[in-house]
């Protein structure tokens, strides 16, 4: 899941090598949360009009959690 959200974001922004992911232990409701940080210059970039992308990329992860039977949630720092 990780390696998706990193692939992901990384063909979106200017500066891959600045794409970090962190990960949280799941909480009480089983809910993981990764949390995607990218350049300050890219941060237009991975949220997009009216945070178009933001919510395609959640979309994306939640689809591809569902196959694994996770529940998770994508947060842009």
């Amino acid at each position: 899941m990780k390696e998706l959200l990193i692939s992901l974001a990384s063909g979106l922004v200017e500066h891959p090598e600045e794409v970090k992911v962190t990960v949280d232990e799941p909480n009480d409701e089983g809910i993981e949360v990764y949390h995607l940080s990218v350049a300050e210059s890219d941060m237009g970039r991975v949220i997009g009009k009216q945070g178009r992308i933001a919510n395609a990329i959640r979309v994306v992860m939640r689809a591809a959690a569902a196959r694994q039977d996770k529940n998770i949630a994508v947060e842009i720092d």
